[in-house]
């Protein structure tokens, strides 16, 4: 994809990115993406690939409060959303907000925690808050996780349930880096961190805006159309136990319409929708075990559906 004509604060938050973290534009501009639509971002891969530095150059960037919690086997749900404690002085319950109460959070390795923590994550996500005692405490606004899972093979992992996986919005790998770029990190690890000289770009308030910006993209009928029949694909095919739900509509719709912004376009195009099916969808749909047996993956599969599904070809220009 082009990126010559890009918005420009989004330009200077990538770059911001691309300052501590080397060649991985695309999961940088992703990440934008989920985080301007509102959703939250999961990232599957092995450790040490610099998912810390990206999270945290994002967060500086727009000038958020950075949280990272590190998910293990003992971790308690009260150590993720926060703990209500009993003050003698006071002779009351007094909250102790837990690290989900930042605005960018680094969930990571959250497939090595119980199921019970990981459905506190979930639910913070889901709702935008957290009951704690009975109480219900207002998470901060934005809110942004981006969670970061083992490949599945890792032993002492809990598979994420797939009715948790959509909450969602993309799915994605970043890989090892190629030589060069290897080369480069060793280069810039002689050095002090540039994380540490990062401005930020905008501060909460033109995020929000931002956000508030890419709900005004226009999405015309034939796209939507279109997004509709490629998720409709995915409930048919013959790979598929279980197709991806209105909720998977929703969220390409969404996706499309921040990368459409990113791309300083205020109309999305049946290419937007294109490139973030994938993403959007591979991690909303349960293959057969036949399928799985036959080494499909889920991105196959989507990208086997849109490549059938016809594409609208009436002028999208307003």
């Amino acid at each position: 994809m082009a990126h010559e004509h890009m918005n420009p604060v989004i330009d200077q938050i990538i770059a911001n990115i691309e300052k501590v973290m080397i060649g991985k534009r695309n999961v940088a501009e992703l990440s934008l993406v989920a985080l301007l639509a509102g959703g939250h971002v999961l990232l599957e891969d092995v450790p040490g690939v610099g998912k810390t530095m990206m999270v945290r150059a994002l967060a500086k960037s727009v000038n958020a409060k950075f949280r990272r919690i590190q998910f293990t086997p003992d971790l308690l749900p009260s150590d993720v959303t926060g703990v209500s404690i009993y003050n003698p002085k006071e002779m009351e319950f007094q909250f102790r907000p837990g690290p989900l109460m930042g605005n960018i959070i680094l969930a990571d390795e959250i497939n090595r925690t119980s199921p019970k923590t990981q459905s506190a994550l979930l639910e913070g996500m889901e709702e935008a808050s957290v009951t704690i005692d009975g109480v219900t405490h207002k998470l901060s606004k934005p809110f942004f996780v981006m969670a970061t899972q083992n490949p599945i093979e890792y032993e002492g992992t809990y598979p994420l349930p797939e009715a948790q996986l959509d909450r969602f919005l993309l799915k994605m790998k970043m890989g090892y880096p190629d030589i060069q770029e290897e080369i480069e990190v060793l280069n810039r690890a002689q050095k002090t961190p540039p994380i540490e000289d990062l401005q930020p770009v905008i501060d909460l308030d033109g995020l929000l805006q931002l956000q508030q910006e890419v709900k005004e993209v226009f999405v015309d009928d034939t796209i939507k159309r279109y997004i509709v029949d490629i998720v409709n694909g995915t409930r048919g095919h013959g790979s598929v136990y279980l197709g991806a739900s209105p909720r998977g509509s929703i969220a390409l719709m969404k996706a499309a319409q921040a990368y459409a912004y990113v791309n300083n376009r205020d109309y999305v195009l049946p290419d937007d929708v294109q490139y973030l099916a994938p993403y959007v969808l591979s991690h909303r749909i349960i293959l057969k075990s036949e399928a799985k047996f036959e080494g499909i993956s889920a991105e196959e599969v989507v990208n086997r559906v849109v490549a059938r599904v016809p594409v609208p070809i009436r002028r999208l220009v307003k």
